[in-house]
């Protein structure tokens, strides 16, 4: 019995709040997906500004996958009125395109981890969030 209790309570640890930040609405359905499927806890925003504004409004996610190229306000924005320092969620930025010096912008500001939207399959996005949670968790 306490064994059980024990998976259990390692098994709700890992239970992350996810907020995905993609503007194209077929990925971030396609990431909700893949992600409350694996048992998180899943939100989006279709730009950096929903964003700002959902987290204004008490969302408090564990992680962001954040796109960097999107209307209205883009990640690069976001990032800089967002003040990662400040927060407690892990910031993944992600991106079609491969361009280093919004890369090297975004880590400056505060990401943690950048990924090619190409390489995004679900199981890299699932081994990035075990092991975000894992790191958090340590």
């Amino acid at each position: 019995m306490v064994r059980n209790e024990v998976e259990s309570n390692n098994m709700a640890k890992e239970k992350m709040n996810i907020l995905i930040v993609e503007d194209d609405e077929d990925l971030n359905k396609a990431y909700q997906m893949i992600i409350s499927s694996a048992g998180h806890e899943v939100s989006s925003a279709f730009d950096g500004k929903q964003a700002l504004d959902a987290l204004a409004g008490g969302l408090q996610p564990d992680i962001i996958f954040l796109d960097l190229r999107m209307p209205v306000l883009d990640g690069i924005g976001f990032l800089k009125e967002y003040e990662v320092a400040k927060h407690d969620a892990t910031v993944v930025v992600f991106s079609n395109y491969d361009a280093q010096d919004e890369v090297d912008e975004a880590f400056s500001l505060g990401a943690h981890r950048y990924i090619l939207k190409a390489r995004a399959a679900p199981k890299e996005l699932l081994r990035i969030i075990s092991d975000i949670a894992h790191e958090k968790n340590a």
